[in-house]
């Protein structure tokens, strides 16, 4: 990618790595599912004039998409930032989608993978377990299961998005925001007592962790993020954001105090290196085979 492109994408990773921080601020003042249903609310109310009525028959789809996404992977992940008594865990975990997604793809879509892309999988997977046993995650465990969960309904949702038509990249959040937080808000009324009645009293630090999800994280990162697949293969783009978690721990080394133990090294770099050959592998596939003339 060109020099441009290449700054894009590190500033999508800078983006995205903040939310875990920024997040983790605002969670400890914000119940999880509140602190999602008016980050949604936020982005709903930013990108209404993007909404775009999808096209015939793609309305099931649209809302399978908008449930996996904007309920059940955001209210699970920031649920689960929130029990985390770390941000390195979270950050690395949260990035095992990509071999999920590869495995619903083979399952749902009959797309197949060859035996290195195969033993990437295994060898992210394995990175997560060799995490799970670290000291710092043991301490919180239901954060772990709770962020692979979530990794898994954002897996579903970028796998059904491939079948989606008609819809742009702010229409895609927009419309995630709108049918997510009628919902997102009515779990945190039911599962969340006594937080609506806190909105009030949340400081400043907690609003701005919602504004900077809402209109860093998302419209920003997302934002710049699409543009640069339009440009690039997904291929070539993943690579460059598993710097992501790389930031975050370094934020969360710096900033939060984490103290990883040697399992979460260990398990991280296996988790990031799997990912780091599947999406080598799929550029490797879309590369056209050379001519003759340029051998």
């Amino acid at each position: 990618m060109p020099l441009r492109d290449l700054l894009l994408a590190l500033l999508v990773c800078v983006a995205w790595a903040g939310n875990f921080l920024t997040s983790a601020l605002a969670l400890r003042e914000m119940p999880p599912l509140l602190f999602t249903g008016l980050r949604l609310a936020l982005l709903a109310l930013l990108l209404g004039a993007f909404l775009r009525r999808p096209a015939p028959g793609q309305w099931p789809r649209l809302l399978a998409i908008a449930l996996c996404m904007g309920v059940l992977h955001f209210g699970l992940s920031f649920w689960a930032i929130k029990l985390a008594g770390d941000l390195s865990s979270p950050a690395i975990v949260m990035q095992s989608y990509v071999p999920m997604s590869v495995l619903l793809a083979w399952a749902l879509l009959g797309e197949r993978f060859a035996w290195r892309t195969g033993t990437a999988i295994a060898l992210s997977f394995g990175g997560v377990l060799v995490l799970g046993f670290d000291p710092l995650v043991l301490d919180n465990p239901e954060s772990l299961v709770l962020m692979l969960v979530s990794a898994f309904f954002l897996a579903v949702g970028t796998v059904l998005m491939r079948g989606l038509g008609g819809v742009d990249r702010y229409g895609m959040q927009a419309w995630t925001a709108v049918l997510g937080v009628g919902p997102m808000l009515a779990l945190s009324l039911w599962l969340e007592p006594g937080g609506f009645e806190a909105i009030a009293g949340f400081s400043g630090q907690a609003w701005f962790g919602v504004a900077y999800a809402a209109i860093v994280a998302s419209l920003l990162g997302h934002g710049i993020y699409y543009s640069l697949v339009q440009r690039h293969a997904v291929a070539k783009v993943m690579p460059w954001l598993l710097l992501t978690p790389v930031f975050a721990v370094a934020l969360g080394v710096l900033v939060w105090g984490d103290r990883p133990g040697p399992k979460l090294w260990l398990g991280g770099a296996m988790t990031l290196a799997g990912i780091l050959l599947i999406a080598l592998r799929s550029l490797a596939k879309s590369r056209p085979v050379p001519t003759p003339e340029e051998l």
